[in-house]
């Protein structure tokens, strides 16, 4: 890089505003948190830009932590699901849900993930039918719910030759209930694929923030809205963890109910 494009860089990294500060943002429910750098660099030296972004923390005014109290087995196993103040370990077997308590509107919902394994697979169902739930509940046996999944799926999931019909960043889908998905929607029609790949793979935390209003469904992964879809029917319904043949950690489930 020639000393004249060196100087411009270096004068456009001067002009970036400061960033936002946490405490100014904590009462809006937003953070600042660290998302990638850009190096400008010339022989025997380099500098480097870090660009930051914004993300929902839950822990606004009508945010609520959510620990074992908020939820309820389904059709896993005694030992599936186990938790520790805001951490909730899961064994990834059987293939099974656990369910919250109530059921949910318009909310927003505030989690962190991280897979163990390569190829972990697991998911959050938003507005899960009570049909769905009382049938897995009295058989007893593997399976998942009906309703809208916001998938969690690890970077290396189907490698070396992943199929056409799902992403690993994020794909927000309806499992036997209708939903619009949002552009770029999936080859079958069905998926809303995500705009920009910002998950990270596994033995590392994503942050995920889910806004669910009116039968509208956003999903943001790591501080950017990535996907989603509308007119979901139905818009009311539980909130459901997967567990899907990996082991898998969740925490810092935080929720706010919205009119």
């Amino acid at each position: 890089m020639t000393q004249t494009v060196l100087r411009q860089a270096k004068g456009i990294m001067k002009k970036q505003p400061n960033p936002i500060s946490r405490r100014a943002l904590l009462g809006t429910g937003v953070a600042a948190v660290v998302g990638s750098s850009t190096s400008f660099g010339s022989t025997g030296s380099q500098e480097a830009a870090t660009v930051k972004r914004a993300f929902v923390d839950g822990l606004a005014d009508g945010f609520e932590a959510m620990g074992q109290e908020h939820f309820t087995k389904v059709n896993s196993a005694d030992d599936t699901w186990t938790f520790n103040d805001n951490v909730i370990e899961c064994t990834g077997k059987p293939v099974s849900v656990i369910r919250t308590k109530k059921q949910y509107t318009n909310f927003e919902l505030v989690l962190q993930w991280m897979h163990h394994k390569p190829r972990g697979n697991s998911g959050v169902f938003v507005w899960t039918t009570p049909e769905s739930i009382e049938r897995l509940t009295k058989a007893g046996k593997p399976g998942l719910p009906q309703g809208i999944e916001v998938q969690v799926l690890d970077l290396a999931y189907g490698q070396p030759k992943p199929a056409d019909w799902y992403t690993s960043h994020g794909d927000v889908f309806p499992v036997g209930v209708k939903m619009k998905p949002f552009a770029p929607v999936a080859p079958n029609g069905k998926r809303s694929f995500p705009t920009k790949e910002l998950s990270l793979g596994h033995g590392k935390w994503n942050h995920y923030y889910i806004r669910a209003i009116n039968g509208e469904v956003r999903l943001w992964v790591n501080g950017e809205e990535v996907s989603g879809g509308t007119n979901c029917e139905p818009k009311s319904g539980f909130l459901c963890l997967e567990s899907e043949g990996s082991p898998i950690t969740f925490r810092d489930l935080r929720i706010r109910e919205l009119p």
